[in-house]
């Protein structure tokens, strides 16, 4: 599928953006496992948050959906209502389990499986296939887990015999809250404390969403620990997807006549690095009307044209902005003067390799950028211009190469562009109706 784009004389308008990916995999995953029956509100009907549900149909867990009642959940939004089978109430699937794109699925359901007294099998599409799943594996073989798959159990499909962990004390090589979310779900199932030791803070949803139903469980800077628990099912609105608001971010403080409210966007600090990194660069973001839903910290965003500064990213901040790396890229090439993204090698394992597929798509509308071994260095210009360029597959690829087009001379045709149904199935609707296209 193809879509076009091109600049509009203005972006003006109020958008609700669909539920937090991150936080509704979770919400299903840890109440299909917990005791008693859930409510989840606004569950986002994207592609991989789907996965999770199959998944976990596939499981045994009685999950309903209905299209959501609520005024302020985003259009196309459900409802779901989870039956929990508690810790142990899981099934043996009669068939391979198919997490499709979504790493998420695959990384937490290998922690719920590896303490499970069954034998399953978990794949995905030829993206997630390609994905290096060793971070996951070592540490689950560490605590009795039996994994199997493809180059030494690194790649799916993956086999797995589970059953009578034990707690291990792990120290990741990179902050990854996919790693860490597996190993606490694991530590539920196993005896002792287990303990992840990160190297710098991800996001923290797993921890939050495991302390609202009694899990044994801590954190403290970057270190997180779970014991042997049974979790109590509890009721939850996802608040909007702050990596679905960035687009709209970027789009609003780059074009010269803009003015956008994203509603109900959760701001938790382990997701809002590009939000602080894009007010540090210059752009007019207001955050407003704060409270908290769910355990989490939700607000309305207001943005608006803005002239930006190119900047720094690496450390720890990585982490907190690593989804949206290369929407910051389209703002970088807008932005005056040069920016660097350091630290980032993780781009390289994503549905993409995202710092190749990056430049590359970007230096068809003209900007100035190079590779890193470890993210990319844009030297920002004054215009950029249409282009034709593909997503190679990849939702968040797409959805900057369409905020790109927004903002460029001339016409932009993204190809491959049903790949945004993974996370944002309306988002193409959405561009259209700010374009009138």
């Amino acid at each position: 599928m193809e879509q076009r784009v091109r600049r509009p004389s203005k972006l003006l308008g109020t958008l609700v953006v669909p539920g937090d990916k991150s936080i509704s995999h979770r919400a299903a995953l840890f109440n299909a496992i917990a005791d008693g029956t859930a409510r989840v509100v606004n569950y986002p009907d994207g592609a991989d948050c789907g996965a999770t549900l199959a998944c976990l149909r596939d499981l045994g867990v009685g999950i309903e959906q209905r299209p959501s009642a609520e005024a302020a959940a985003a259009e196309g939004a459900l409802d779901l209502t989870v039956h929990g089978v508690g810790l142990h109430g899981l099934r043996e699937p009669e068939d391979i389990l198919d997490a499709q794109n979504s790493g998420t699925t695959m990384r937490l359901l290998l922690g719920i499986l590896a303490g499970q007294p069954f034998f399953s099998i978990l794949t995905g599409d030829a993206s997630l296939r390609g994905r290096p799943m060793d971070r996951v594996t070592e540490p689950l073989r560490e605590m009795g887990a039996r994994i199997t798959g493809r180059d030494g159990g690194s790649r799916a499909p993956l086999g797995i015999e589970g059953g009578s962990l034990r707690a291990i004390d792990y120290r990741t090589p990179v902050a990854s809250a996919q790693v860490k979310s597996s190993l606490l779900l694991a530590g539920l199932y196993a005896k002792g404390t287990t303990m992840v030791d990160e190297p710098a803070d991800s996001r923290d949803h797993t921890e939050r969403l495991l302390a609202a139903m009694g899990a044994a469980c801590g954190h403290d800077g970057h270190r997180a620990w779970v014991g042997p628990s049974t979790l109590r099912a509890v009721d939850l609105r996802i608040p909007g997807d702050f990596s679905a608001a960035a687009y709209w971010l970027v789009a609003a403080v780059l074009h010269p006549n803009a003015s956008i409210r994203l509603r109900g966007v959760g701001i938790n600090p382990t997701r809002t690095g590009l939000l602080d990194t894009l007010r540090a660069m210059g752009a007019n973001i207001r955050v407003e009307n704060e409270r908290w839903e769910g355990g989490e910290p939700v607000a309305d965003l207001w943005a608006e044209s803005s002239s930006l500064e190119g900047t720094e990213v690496a450390g720890d901040m990585i982490p907190r902005l690593i989804d949206e790396a290369p929407v910051l890229a389209v703002a970088a090439a807008l932005a005056r003067g040069t920016t660097v993204i350091r630290d980032a090698a993780e781009l390289r394992v994503k549905e993409s390799d995202r710092i190749a597929t990056t430049t590359a798509a970007l230096r068809r509308f003209g900007a100035d950028i190079d590779e890193l071994p470890d993210g990319m260095v844009i030297r920002g210009r004054r215009s950029l211009h249409g282009a034709t360029v593909a997503s190679q597959g990849d939702h968040r690829l797409a959805m900057a190469l369409a905020v790109a087009g927004l903002l460029a001379e001339g016409e932009t045709v993204v190809q491959d562009a049903e790949a945004v149904a993974v996370s944002y199935p309306r988002f193409w609707e959405d561009i259209h109706h700010f374009t009138g296209a």
